[in-house]
């Protein structure tokens, strides 16, 4: 191993900077406002202690696991995040071959630099793909998205954003919607010879509970919404019959100051207990460790965004590959200390908060 090779997640992160221009390394390295949301991701994890289970037969550990019934291989998946092309060449087709080879499942973005199609097509079919979504002010495009998504067949569900009505504000450097246009493609959008950005093609801020409705009268996929982080729009998410939940709050790129998804995670599987729907969790997730403590708190399993980037920034596919494998070891040798030889035996009881916050 040479000296500098990565050995823990964080060690790619520096790799981001490296042949990108600052307008683009802030865009996906700072969260909105002050940061705080988007520092406290990470560190609330330190908030939660485990209380581990000795003398337990952990010589064979089994990660595999399942989302909404498709097999997975660990239960870590990678989240929608945009423009991976800036990144590198391959673009999230890179990502996704990176995904497929860890056995594991990957969230495309609405806001991809290669179009849904061309990324389904580059990994093998039995690669569990999910599609990101939010609801464009035009209906039409919306749906036109929809039905690409339907008829590539490759999709499994529809990851809808619900925390994103307007574009959140990153203090260091601006970059709205329009400069992708302007700086890369976005052909799940902009499709069409000479289409340009225009207001149809933004999010539309007057979205309710009832354009999901809508959504489910426009696709039989399966419909995840993300972005909730209260019982309270767990419980209406529920109601509605969707399939699951991804708490998030946008790796802190939206709304500063509101809870770290870990703090979330509780509530939001409090409130659709005794029904059908899976939750998820996303934001901060950094080690083995933070999958463990996620799944004991409930959630079926994690996904990582800035990771996935640096890894991409790192060595393209092998780079998001190398992340996914670090944190793969890491969770299996963190579930052998807490004495779980399966995901099935990480229980609540694993896991309690610290008297001493993250010290």
């Amino acid at each position: 191993m040479a000296a500098d090779e990565p050995v823990c997640v964080v060690d790619f992160e520096p790799y981001l900077k490296r042949g990108l221009e600052a307008t683009w390394y802030d865009y996906y390295s700072n969260g909105a406002g002050e940061g705080q949301t988007h520092r406290d991701n990470v560190e609330a994890f330190l908030r939660y202690r485990f209380r581990p289970r000795y003398l337990r037969d952990v010589s064979h550990r089994v990660t595999r696991t399942s989302i909404l019934g498709h097999d997975i291989e660990f239960p870590v998946g990678v989240s929608p995040t945009a423009t991976h092309g800036v990144l590198h060449g391959d673009g999230e087709k890179a990502t996704a071959r990176a995904a497929a080879s860890a056995g594991t499942v990957m969230i495309l973005s609405l806001y991809s630099s290669k179009s849904l199609e061309d990324v389904a097509a580059s990994v093998p079919k039995d690669t569990l793909l999910f599609m990101q979504l939010n609801i464009l002010r035009s209906r039409v495009k919306t749906e036109e998205i929809i039905k690409r998504v339907d008829a590539s067949g490759r999709y499994k569900a529809l990851v809808v954003t619900i925390d994103q009505p307007v574009y959140g504000r990153k203090r260091a450097q601006p970059l709205n919607a329009l400069l992708y246009a302007k700086h890369t493609q976005v052909p799940n959008i902009l499709n069409h010879p000479g289409e340009t950005w225009c207001d149809s093609n933004a999010i539309d801020p007057a979205c309710t509970w009832d354009d999901i409705k809508w959504l489910q009268g426009v696709t039989s996929l399966p419909i995840i919404l993300k972005g909730i982080l209260t019982a309270e729009s767990a419980k209406k998410a529920a109601s509605l019959g969707v399939a699951g939940i991804l708490v998030s709050n946008h790796g802190g790129r939206q709304l500063d100051g509101v809870a770290a998804t870990i703090d979330s995670l509780s509530e939001v599987v409090e409130a659709v207990k005794g029904s059908n729907v899976e939750v998820y969790l996303d934001g901060g997730v950094r080690k083995g460790t933070d999958v463990l403590k996620a799944l004991a708190m409930g959630a079926r399993a994690v996904f990582i965004g800035r990771p996935a980037l640096w890894g991409l920034a790192y060595n393209g596919e092998a780079g998001v590959r190398k992340v996914l494998d670090i944190l793969k070891d890491e969770f299996s040798l963190a579930m052998a200390l807490a004495g779980c030889s399966s995901v099935a035996e990480i229980t609540q009881d694993l896991v309690k908060a610290s008297p001493y916050g993250s010290l």
